[in-house]
């Protein structure tokens, strides 16, 4: 499950004002029953699920391609893991610790991203 080309995606969060908090639970949530592992690659971030969540990996990954069309997400499913690799570009290398925050915590009180919800 690849996406598109996000070269030319603007470097720009798209999600409404309240949305970020409701986007931070959810994928605490996620990671605080699933995630099995979690590493850095530069500007990638390799995260391994327990494969029973992988539809909920799905899910997390299309609302997150809505807001962060500028980040690509692949997943890669088999029967012992579902494996998300988050790769930013390199316009955000000095924001990467900010950006991959969210995807990292199990608790709703995360850090943010650096693209900020857009104004209501």
């Amino acid at each position: 499950m690849k996406a598109p080309d996000t070269s030319t995606a603007p470097i720009a969060c798209t999600l409404a004002a309240g949305a970020y908090q409701e986007r931070v639970a959810r994928i605490a949530e996620l990671n605080r029953s699933a995630l099995r592992s979690s590493r850095r690659e530069g500007a990638r971030l390799v995260l391994t699920y327990d494969p029973s969540a992988a539809v909920r990996v799905r899910e997390m990954v299309h609302r997150e391609r809505q807001c962060c069309a500028f980040l690509d997400f692949e997943l890669r499913e088999d029967e012992n893991n579902a494996t998300l690799v988050i790769t930013a570009p390199e316009a955000v290398r000095d924001a990467l610790d900010a950006m991959f925050d969210p995807f990292l915590t199990a608790s709703n009180s995360a850090g943010g991203c650096t693209c900020a919800p857009a104004a209501s």
